[in-house]
């Protein structure tokens, strides 16, 4: 009995799944059903099978070219995601600046007691120069 119950899951299992409220309305089956390596070892064999034959295709720099702007101008048109990137960018520069300033001021106040004293010096006597 339970061939039957197997058999039977063909054409009316996409019915009945369309019934109980999946986001679909199908449930997988084929290709679609198998796991992802053995899908990745039908492609890739596919693949082999149409480079010996010579009809497989192959993007020159020019054709990558445009592939890659199509997909550029479709991203960009999401507003959100190209606000979300920016802040991430923005954040990411500030970030960098503040390390980049703080070294800076470590490095200048770690000198040692004579160049401290020599720095206290200049002060001193351009307080002097301008008082004169």
């Amino acid at each position: 009995m339970a061939n039957s119950n197997e058999q039977g899951k063909g054409a009316g299992s996409s019915q009945k799944a369309g019934e109980s409220g999946s986001s679909k309305g199908t449930s997988k089956r084929g290709f679609a059903a198998m796991n992802e390596e053995q899908q990745r070892e039908i492609a890739s064999k596919g693949g082999q099978a149409a480079h010996q034959k010579g009809t497989a295709h192959e993007f020159d720099s020019e054709e990558a070219r445009r592939a890659g702007q199509k997909g550029g101008e479709a991203v960009s048109r999401n507003r959100e995601h190209m606000a979300e990137i920016g802040r991430k960018g923005g954040e990411s520069r500030q970030s960098a600046q503040r390390a980049n300033e703080s070294r800076g001021s470590t490095a200048a106040r770690g000198g040692g007691a004579e160049q401290q004293q020599s720095k206290a010096s200049r002060q001193g006597n351009k307080d002097e120069d301008d008082k004169g």
